[in-house]
């Protein structure tokens, strides 16, 4: 007989980075201790540069001081990956899940993760497939439309994926997205001939393709701070 396993939603908004940031940090502490189940933050940041645990600063193409120009943000993180933007219109979800606990290794966790994403893709006729070796993310021919960026920490997940609904691309001029040279950045606008719906929709849909490849059958939703 399968097991129920339930996933706590968060659903947040926009939230500045940092403060994602901690609240993943004190997540994880909690889901360690086994003080938490299983949880999935949704939200969109404001225009947002990370940089991975590598540190490839080369990737940034153009001075500090203009993305503040901008009104963007740069922040250094200890997830995998290289550099990506974050800002409006992009679904990001951040899994603080036991990995331990649901079977699963690094290699096959990211998978899932690519997997959520392709799944969204296809609700809207895009073919998006994973990238080949060295590409991370998802891919939709040679131009990129998911971003995949993890840490792991005793089993305990935390960071994770950025899907393209529709953000300014102008951004990803900025940088060499992923470290990937010469391949181009794109969106489900982009590429859909379909109408997309609100925004919040393509949140949901996302969540329960998430949802479906890692097996969870129970979903808590979670809006400013209460469950319902």
């Amino acid at each position: 007989m399968r097991v129920s396993r339930s996933l706590e939603v968060w659903k947040m908004g926009t939230i500045n980075y940092l403060d994602a940031l901690r609240l993943q940090e004190q997540l994880v502490s909690n889901r360690k201790a086994h003080k938490i189940p299983d949880t999935l933050l949704s939200l969109q940041h404001p225009p947002t540069y990370t940089l991975g645990k590598r540190r490839t600063d080369h990737n940034l193409l153009i001075p500090e001081s203009d993305l503040k120009k901008m009104g963007a943000e740069l922040h250094y993180t200890q997830r995998g990956g290289d550099i990506t933007f974050h800002g409006p219109h992009q679904a990001i979800l951040y899994p603080i899940i036991s990995l331990r606990d649901i079977g699963l290794g690094a290699r096959n966790y990211v998978e899932k993760l690519e997997l959520t994403m392709i799944e969204l893709a296809s609700l809207y006729g895009v073919k998006a497939c994973a990238g080949q070796a060295g590409e991370t993310g998802v891919w939709v021919g040679e131009r990129k439309i998911g971003a995949i960026g993890v840490r792991i920490s005793f089993g305990i997940t935390s960071h994770g994926l950025a899907f393209n609904i529709d953000p300014d691309l102008n951004y990803f001029k900025h940088i060499v997205p992923c470290g990937i040279a010469n391949k181009e950045v794109t969106s489900l606008r982009k590429e859909t001939d379909l109408v997309l719906p609100a925004e919040e929709v393509v949140h949901e849909q996302l969540i329960s393709c998430f949802a479906r490849q890692f097996g969870y059958s129970n979903l808590l939703w979670k809006e400013n701070g209460l469950i319902s």
